[in-house]
């Protein structure tokens, strides 16, 4: 079993920036590809980045964060980042983590095998 932990959520101004961390337990963390959702009250979970188990530049990221966010992620360790820049009020949701035994990146959800219980970021105007 694979547990992970979210933090580092919490109320900016736009404009601001937030750093969230999620830990990972349970496994060898490389073997995962690690994924960042996020879900807005009334609406679908949404991908938001994803990287690769060995990281680097093999990244990938919803159009409407590329150039303000980064994922990252630390295999000594064993978590993955998310920097966030130049928030916006429409990035306010409750973002996630998840793991996935998978070679590559990937934006579906439903390929991730393990989430964590996510952390809230808010964005006033």
């Amino acid at each position: 079993q694979v547990q992970l932990v979210e933090s580092g959520g919490g109320l900016v101004q736009a404009g601001g920036s937030l750093s969230l961390s999620c830990a990972v337990s349970g496994r060898t963390f490389s073997n995962y590809a690690m994924g960042w959702f996020r879900q807005a009250p009334g609406k679908e979970r949404e991908f938001v980045a994803a990287i690769s188990r060995s990281g680097g530049a093999n990244t990938a990221y919803v159009d409407s964060v590329k150039g303000r966010f980064t994922i990252s992620r630390d295999n000594a360790k064993n978590t993955v980042y998310l920097q966030m820049n130049s928030l916006k009020p429409e990035d306010t949701a409750v973002y996630f983590c998840a793991a996935g035994l998978l070679l590559s990146t990937t934006d579906t959800a439903r390929r991730y095998d393990y989430w964590g219980q996510g952390t809230q970021v808010t964005v006033s105007s």
